[in-house]
């Protein structure tokens, strides 16, 4: 029988998150990552997981409540959600993706609300699947994100992106600009160590913003509050992995900048 593990503050001290569990360099990440969930729980967040040194979760919460620029009263806001490598096609997104459902049900929510990149982002969640289990797009930016809803409610208002996020652009025109949080547990130790040193290694200017009040994540120029970057103004990607020496010229490239 699979067996789902809820966490809380009463137990997440000894029970891992998925996420960066035996990467000793962001290990203070990990922890500040623990932090912010334990803070979160307060405001009605779940973190759901397979009970299994697994990759294998969900994380949902108010939407008021909510580290992302979006509008969707009485909704919940699904973050993360993830299943990953041997324990995908064996039910467990659909599993996690109904426990959310219920809850959200049980509160009298108006439905489920997560965003996606239009084409797969990196560190978001997959597109395709979640349209697939009767997902709709409601909104979108020009930057590639959009908003997908699943109503309980049909008659409910549909969720929108603030206007913040729809240009695609943040106020600081020069220089790679990155906007990050403690959401996940790698993000802390790429974008002060890893970033810091690519960007010197290129005499590239680098302004790092860290999102440390949900406030802040909800006013922020980018629906991906996990880890944004912006070079010149425009934003370019949610690839964590631009930080590193190796990878950063590649994706830039792509990008076309």
């Amino acid at each position: 029988m699979v067996n789902f593990i809820t966490l809380d503050k009463h137990n997440i001290a000894n029970e891992h998150i998925c996420c960066a569990i035996s990467d000793k360099k962001c290990a203070e990440s990990y922890a500040l990552k623990k932090e912010w969930l334990t803070k979160e729980f307060s405001n009605g967040y779940v973190f759901r997981r397979l009970d299994a040194r697994a990759k294998v979760f969900i994380e949902y919460g108010p939407a008021e409540k909510g580290w992302v620029p979006i509008t969707a009263p009485n909704y919940l806001l699904i973050n993360c959600f993830w299943v990953s490598g041997k324990y995908k096609k064996q039910g467990h997104g659909k599993a996690l993706l109904k426990s959310a459902l219920d809850n959200a049900k049980s509160q009298g929510k108006s439905g489920l609300v997560t965003v996606v990149g239009t084409k797969k982002f990196h560190f978001m969640s997959d597109t395709k699947w979640l349209l697939r289990q009767g997902f709709e797009t409601c909104d979108e930016t020009t930057s590639g994100f959009s908003l997908l809803v699943k109503k309980i409610a049909p008659n409910a208002t549909n969720p929108n992106f603030k206007k913040v996020v729809k240009t695609g652009t943040c106020p600081d025109e020069k220089g790679i600009v990155v906007y990050y949080s403690n959401r996940c547990p790698f993000a802390e130790f790429h974008v002060k160590n890893s970033l810091v040193e690519t960007a010197k290694k290129r005499n590239i200017p680098l302004k790092a913003i860290k999102l440390e009040t949900m406030e802040q994540a909800q006013s922020a120029p980018s629906p991906a509050t996990i880890f944004s970057l912006f070079v010149n103004g425009k934003f370019i990607t949610t690839d964590l992995s631009i930080c590193m020496d190796s990878r950063f010229d590649k994706i830039i490239e792509k990008s076309k900048i």
